[in-house]
């Protein structure tokens, strides 16, 4: 049997976090795959520790707008492939997907956009939502083995928001949103975090502006996703709320075959 350890963790800027200690928690956690959302910095950007880290290759994604939005994948194993997208421009050029292709399994990493801007940035969101449904269910129904992670920018049950009377008129918690999760989940894609932890109360997100997370006022926003035909490899999902460094903590996964 070997353990396969996958962390996922929304950075809100990779250079910012290599100053507060990234790589010697990169270092202690010894991840296996480690999907970061929301480095803001092109690939040519990337200083050269963080581009090749002991015992890692990496992989890096990013909008042409610079200083926004952007994923990265580190590995300690080489994949068959890593693919930039969903092959649609209007989507692609803000670079927030990777789509990993390993040995067991394909990884999707996603920093799903925010729709609290405008409008026309929630229209965004929903057709973003549709356009990567629209990519992984023929995958799903050919019976593929899918791990979906990220910021998924919604939190799905009244469990995951510390308010959520308060917050139901806001973008990332809407009633539209909402029922999104709702339609993705009864495809048969496994919230794994919910299947381990059924009642638990915990937050990937919390506010920087208020203090939030002094006050533990958070947002589960990031998820580890599995179709149903990977669940038994599923050991655990668990969320590192002591990580510090970004407004979001890291959250883990460990797969055993």
């Amino acid at each position: 049997m070997v353990d396969i350890k996958l962390a996922c963790w929304n950075v809100n800027g990779i250079r910012s976090l290599q100053k507060k200690g990234f790589l010697d928690w990169l270092s202690s956690e010894k991840a296996d795959i480690l999907c970061l959302q929301e480095t803001k910095v092109a690939p040519e950007e990337v200083p050269v520790d963080l581009s090749s880290p002991a015992g890692y290759r990496t992989w890096w994604n990013a909008p042409v707008k610079k200083g926004y939005a952007g994923v990265a994948i580190f590995s300690k194993e080489e994949p068959a492939q890593v693919l930039k997208g969903f092959g649609k421009p209007e989507f692609d050029i803000e670079g927030r997907v990777l789509i990993f292709e390993h040995r067991d399994f394909t990884l999707f990493n996603i920093y799903f956009p925010n729709g609290k801007a405008s409008p026309e940035r929630l229209k965004f969101k929903m057709n973003f939502y549709g356009a990567f449904l629209d990519y992984v269910e023929p995958l799903r129904k050919k019976g593929r083995k899918l791990i979906i992670c990220g910021d998924v920018n919604t939190a799905h049950d009244e469990i995951d928001i510390a308010r959520p009377k308060e917050n139901s008129k806001y973008s990332g918690f809407l009633p539209s949103e909402r029922a999104w999760m709702d339609k993705f989940i009864a495809l048969g894609y496994f919230d794994t975090f919910r299947h381990f932890h059924k009642d638990a109360v915990g937050y990937t997100y919390w506010d920087i502006k208020s203090g939030a997370r002094a006050r533990n006022v958070g947002w589960r926003i990031d998820y580890f996703f599995v179709t149903g035909n990977l669940l038994d490899k599923v050991v655990d999902a668990t969320i590192l709320s002591d990580v510090p460094g970004s407004d979001h903590c890291p959250i883990k996964l460990i797969l055993r075959f």
